[in-house]
């Protein structure tokens, strides 16, 4: 089992060599990378280096970036380390209420012809969810799951639950999808309202024993902690790792 961090929670945390070797200094020995982090691959590698921490999996967006961009965006994977590369949104049109089963289609398509080149240049490549594709039913996850077969999902299990989902009987029915878990809380209702409602992991509403679990259960190797909004992101970092080796 490996313990990752995304970046992302960092992003307004300060310098990334400081941010990095507070993770390291935590236990952290791996970290998920997105957009702010690739600017300068060869650089940021250095830093990674420098503090002992490695960057098996990252994010890109939007899905161009598989496509008229792929080059720059397997040169970067290569130049940072990575293995496993994640699509982590759809673009502005799917982030709806109501789904669009037309947009869905037409975005698994993207996907499916995006994986096929992904994997034949060595790497896996797989969805990243938010809410959007669990409203109506869940037809959006429905759809990239059926149309673009061979793409593994990273299950964000905490945007799962506010899409109205039930992780459990998710990752029992995709179990052979489902490679790399983003492992963050729910706070209780009414409570820290300025970081939108998430919270450290451990100290929220999600049942992180049970989940990981499964998750294990379901042969999903890679963790990642992320916080989409932390006040203070040493505090979510020291926390969530704590409470995660004690699941």
């Amino acid at each position: 089992m490996t313990v990752s961090f995304q970046l992302y929670s960092a992003r307004d945390a300060g310098p990334w060599n400081k941010t990095l070797k507070t993770l390291a200094d935590l236990g952290y020995t791996q970290v998920e990378g997105f957009g702010g982090n690739y600017e300068d691959p060869a650089a940021f590698k250095a830093l990674l280096d420098a503090n002992g921490l490695s960057m098996p999996s990252g994010h890109f967006f939007p899905a161009g970036s598989f496509e008229d961009g792929l080059e720059r965006t397997l040169a970067t994977a290569r130049t940072l380390g990575m293995e496993r590369l994640f699509c982590p949104a759809p673009e502005d049109d799917l982030r709806r209420d109501t789904p669009d089963p037309a947009a869905w289609k037409a975005l698994a398509k993207r996907l499916d012809e995006a994986s096929k080149k992904v994997r034949d240049a060595g790497f896996a490549f797989g969805w990243h969810n938010h809410h959007w594709e669990f409203m109506g039913g869940a037809v959006g996850m429905e759809i990239l799951l059926n149309e673009a077969p061979e793409i593994d999902w990273e299950m964000d299990v905490a945007w799962v639950v506010r899409g109205g989902g039930d992780p459990l009987a998710w990752i029992e029915t995709c179990s052979d999808r489902i490679t790399t878990a983003h492992v963050k809380d729910i706070a209780p209702e009414g409570e820290c309202a300025d970081e939108d409602g998430w919270a450290d992991v451990g100290t929220g509403t999600m049942d992180w024993a049970g989940l990981m679990k499964a998750l294990r259960g379901a042969g999903v190797d890679l963790f990642v902690m992320e916080h989409d909004k932390p006040s203070d992101a040493t505090r979510f970092a020291t926390r969530s790792i704590t409470n995660f080796k004690g699941y």
